[in-house]
């Protein structure tokens, strides 16, 4: 038995299983030349639900028993997640319920519920977060579909590198947003079988490096007050994400806020792409490019996602 989460045949089987279409991905002639180096963006804000998050939320309801279904799903999420949960649920018509921190951004809040999930308040802690989800799953049966750390979902996160390499040549590099870290660690663990050769960076912003600082000190370390503007990055790693960063991932960038708001700027000035901040920090650790990977190498970007509060933007 595999000492991490999953392999590649669960990517495989969720990919079958998700049957969703393949994100693009952009180039850009002016990033490439502030970066110094080739740059492929995949961008997961055309994505179902406007993120990655969908592949894993679809993964893990779409494999639900018929009569385990019909009680629900359930989950804690500031966002992402939730919305992508709650349409992944609608698909199959099935309740989902949704504990959320109440300082998660008003839009994502708005998407949950327009996508028919309904919502219980909690502080913004993770012992908040799981205690909700607890009582519910007691008073209705529902499943629990954490939103990182679960076989299903992190297989579904990782049919994003299957679709990377179909769509760039010769890649050498991958950059992956760390929160939680149910996408790098989906994505290191399909390249791991299918390319072994590609090196996996991750980025996460310097105010909530909770990865940077388990990485260096070898053990899992939990995030510390997190003060960033991206708000899907705040969450710390799981028990299982942890391990496949700790072995697999080459290393992990920190770009500091003003990074992040600068290269996001860009992305919509340059790429014309809408992306989040978390997507930003991925793109602003692209933009080191030139510290991270020799001349010639390409070097895919995961825009994770764009669902951005338009009133609250960082410049």
């Amino acid at each position: 038995m595999s000492q991490y989460a999953i392999a590649l045949r669960d990517v495989e089987a969720a990919r079958i299983r998700i049957a969703l279409p393949s994100t693009p991905v952009m180039t850009s002639h002016a990033l490439d030349a502030i970066a110094g180096r080739h740059l492929f963006f995949k961008c997961e804000s055309f994505q179902k639900t406007g993120s990655f998050k969908a592949r894993g939320a679809m993964s893990a309801v779409s494999a639900l028993d018929p009569d385990v279904a019909s009680r629900g799903v359930v989950t804690h999420s500031s966002g992402n997640h939730a919305q992508a949960l709650a349409w992944a649920a609608g698909t199959r018509g099935i309740p989902c319920f949704v504990v959320m921190p109440t300082n998660a951004p008003e839009a994502k809040r708005a998407a949950v519920l327009s996508y028919g999930g309904r919502i219980t308040d909690c502080e913004p802690t993770l012992a908040a977060r799981v205690s909700g989800c607890a009582k519910i799953q007691a008073e209705t049966g529902a499943t629990l579909i954490p939103p990182f750390d679960h076989p299903l979902v992190i297989a579904g996160q990782g049919t994003l590198a299957l679709e990377l390499l179909e769509q760039v040549p010769k890649l050498t590099h991958v950059i992956v947003p760390v929160g939680g870290g149910g996408l790098i660690a989906g994505i290191t663990l399909a390249l791991r079988e299918h390319a072994p050769e590609v090196i996996v960076i991750g980025a996460e912003p310097a105010n909530a490096d909770d990865a940077a600082r388990s990485k260096a000190s070898g053990e899992r370390l939990e995030q510390l007050a997190p003060d960033t503007i991206a708000d899907g990055l705040r969450t710390s790693l799981g028990e299982l994400t942890w391990p496949v960063v700790r072995d697999l991932v080459a290393r992990i960038v920190t770009p500091s806020e003003e990074e992040i708001a600068a290269a996001m700027r860009l992305v919509f000035t340059r790429l014309k792409v809408v992306i989040e901040p978390s997507a930003g920090v991925s793109a602003a650790a692209a933009l080191r490019a030139a510290e991270l990977a020799p001349k010639g190498a390409q070097i895919a970007v995961v825009l994770c996602g764009g669902n951005v509060d338009l009133d609250h933007l960082p410049w």
